[in-house]
Formats: structure tokens, C-alpha cells, sequence
């Protein structure tokens, strides 16, 4: 049975708590904070609560809804924070909560409220991966905000704080997992998530993203070079997709690339970290994926799921910055790890061309790079 033909299955169960919304990230020019004087209209910070608010209706009013089971959320502690994070770190965000908040780095502000909402995201995806763990069922997502996968184990980066989807992993493997996939779609480099596991072999990260530059902040650039270190050698998986790729382009690399990574590394665990900032709308990312596109990864990743998890998989919400159509692409996604025969909602304002050609040749460069340099990729 291929990874995309996996029979259906009866609902995600889906972790959500409103106090997230409590995280202001304000408003100026874009992400930066500026509010000139000679702007009449200032814009919304990217990630602000009304694109988490279209992702929690559409799920509870939407046509998917009857395949949704709703579950609370709950705030980390303080010391569950120290299984991927630092102390040193954590105390930093604690004292600026205390003094009324800040800009952490560029375009992340930790304001008022922003600290509880972080605590909530890190804590209900945590509770997410327990519902898996405990054997309450197969498939859960944890709906949060501030995301996560920026976030390293000393600083923050990217709107992100807390590493979400990194300390739900770590749960995993100090609960009995042997081995744990990580896939990020998003379309920013899942830079966090790969440092705080770049000396590790029993987690695999794998990123999808579209190139970008290195930053203060930021300090890795995502490149098919950046494979781990040590133990982890091989082990970080980088597929920097070409500006413009599409719902070709993506089931290539998914095809190509993710599938024969996890069918070799035989995780007991999948997390789908997923930003609906790669689509073709997105004010955020310069990649086209469609809800078609979203669908397919979604079904990719369920049929490994069950091939080698025992159908165990964690979805945690990253980014996904237009605040309609990231909910849309968010349903597709769902749809397709559902398996669903047909679509249960229409694509509105999917209409980009798409010629994949080039991005089928850097997907080929990067395949035969990581069966050249990859160890465990090398084995028969």
C-alpha cells in the first residue's frame, strides 16, 4: 500500500485553549514594530490572533467539523521547560514578563499576556502528545500560538518563545519512544527544532523551506550542508525549496526525499509541523502551494503514520500568516490525514500556473547529496 492510499479514519483529536489569544503582538509596518506618523493605517503584526480564530472556526463550524474532537489545553511548567530549553533562557522570558514585557528579538515582542499564552501553547501541545502517548488515540492537534519551531534552547527567534513541537518530542522519547520523526512544512526553516536535536540520532528532523538568509537571530541557514553533528550526523534533513514551488514541486520532495528518509529511520512517532505560510497567498512566505497541495502532504504523512507508527501522529501548528486562506489550507490538510475520498470544501482562490521544472532539478541535486553524505541513507 503506498504512503497516499492509507484507508480512512474517524477523527483528530484537536487541543485548543482560548487564553492564546491573550498574546498581543500589536500593530506597525509588518513584523518590525514601526508606527510612522505618515501611515494613516497600520497593519496588523503577522501573527496575531485573528488567523488562529479562522483556524478554530472552520474546524468547529466548518464541513469537517463532525471529524473534530475537541480537547482543553493547559499551561506548561515551568520545569517541563527544561527538557529542551535552558534555565538561563527560561529565566530571561520570566524576568521579562515581569518587567511588562519586550521586544525579545526582531519582530518577536513579548507583551503583557504573552508569557501565559506561551506557557499555554507549550502546554497543550505537550497534553496533545500525551493523549497519543497514553493510548487515548492515534491522531492529535495542537492548535497554538505563539508558535514554536524557531524558537532554540537559549534564545528566541521568529515570533517563537517556547519550542512547541521540540519539547513535545522529548516527551516522546523520555516516555518509552525509541525514535521520533520530525516533518516541517512551514515555509521558514525549522531552525530550532533542528538545533535543539542537531547531536541526537533518535530524532530525525526533516524542513521544508524556502531559502532564506542567516540572521542574528538565526543563526542557521537551513542549507542541505547543515546535516547535525556527532551522534546526529544525518540526522537534519534540509530541503530548501526554490522561491515559487508548488503542489508538484512539494509532492516531489515528499516523494523523493521525506518518504524513503522515515521508511529507512522507522520512527515510532510522526510530528507533521505544519505553516500554511508556504501557500500561494501567504503575505509571509514566496512559495504556491494550494489547498491540493496541503491534501497530498497530508495523506503522505498518514500513510507513514500508519506504515510505521502504528498510525501515532502529532500535528503542531506553526505558521500560516493570511488570515483566511491559511484556515482553508488548514482544513485540506486535515482532510487529506484523514484520507477523506473527496474533497469536503473547494479551493476559493486557487488559480497560479505552476512549472515545476526547476524545482524537480534542485529536489533530484538534494537526493543525490544526502545518498552521498547521509550514513543511514547509504544502507541497503
Amino acid at each position: 500500500m503506498s504512503a497516499s492510499t492509507a484507508p480512512s479514519c474517524g477523527c483528530i483529536n484537536v487541543f485548543w485553549d482560548d487564553g492564546m489569544l491573550s498574546h498581543d503582538t500589536g500593530r506597525g509596518v509588518f513584523e518590525t514594530g514601526l508606527k510612522p506618523t505618515f501611515l494613516d493605517v497600520l497593519e496588523k503584526h503577522p501573527e496575531n490572533s485573528d488567523r488562529v480564530k479562522n483556524m478554530v472556526s472552520i474546524l468547529k463550524r466548518g464541513p469537517i467539523s463532525p471529524y473534530i474532537s475537541w480537547h482543553s489545553g493547559r499551561s506548561a511548567l515551568l520545569p517541563e521547560l527544561l527538557s529542551f530549553h535552558t534555565q538561563e533562557y527560561v529565566n530571561k522570558l520570566v524576568e521579562a514578563d515581569r518587567g511588562g514585557g519586550r521586544e525579545i528579538c526582531s519582530g518577536t515582542f513579548l507583551n503583557t499576556g504573552s508569557w501565559d499564552a506561551a506557557l499555554l501553547a507549550a502546554g497543550t501541545t505537550l497534553s496533545a502528545m500525551k493523549h497519543i502517548l497514553d493510548g487515548h488515540g492515534k491522531i492529535a492537534y495542537a492548535l497554538v500560538r505563539p508558535p514554536g519551531h524557531h524558537a532554540q534552547p537559549t534564545q528566541a527567534d521568529g515570533y517563537c518563545f517556547l519550542n512547541n513541537a521540540g519539547l513535545a518530542v522529548k516527551l516522546a522519547l523520555n516516555s518509552g519512544c525509541s525514535k521520533v520523526a520530525v516533518v516541517d512544512i512551514d515555509v521558514h526553516y525549522g531552525n530550532g527544532t533542528a538545533e535543539g536535536f542537531y547531536r541526537s540520532s533518535d530524532a530525525l528532523t526533516i524542513s521544508l523551506h524556502m531559502n532564506r538568509s542567516r540572521s542574528p537571530s538565526h543563526p542557521q541557514i537551513g542549507t542541505v550542508d547543515e546535516l547535525g553533528e556527532d551522534e546526529g550526523f544525518g540526522y537534519n534533513l534540509n530541503i530548501p525549496l526554490p522561491y515559487g514551488t508548488g503542489n508538484k514541486g512539494y509532492e516531489h520532495a515528499m516523494i523523493q526525499l521525506v518518504v524513503p528518509a522515515i521508511e529507512k529511520f522507522r520512527p515510532d512517532m510522526i510530528v507533521l509541523v505544519i505553516g500554511q505560510d508556504s501557500s500561494a497567498f501567504d503575505p509571509n512566505g514566496r512559495q504556491c502551494l494550494t489547498m491540493d497541495g496541503y491534501r497530498e502532504i497530508g495523506r503522505i504523512i498518514r500513510g507513514l503514520a500508519d506504515k510505521h507508527c502504528d498510525g501515532r501522529l502529532l500535528i503542531v501548528q506553526e505558521g500560516g500568516y493570511h488570515v483566511t486562506y491559511s484556515a482553508y489550507c488548514l482544513h485540506a490538510t486535515l482532510e487529506g490525514v484523514l484520507n477523506l475520498p473527496l474533497p469536503l470544501l473547494s479551493d476559493p482562490i486557487a488559480y497560479y500556473p505552476e512549472d515545476e521544472a526547476f524545482a524537480v532539478k534542485v529536489i533530484e541535486s538534494i537526493k543525490r547529496y544526502h545518498r552521498e553524505t547521509v550514513p543511514f541513507l547509504k544502507e541497503p
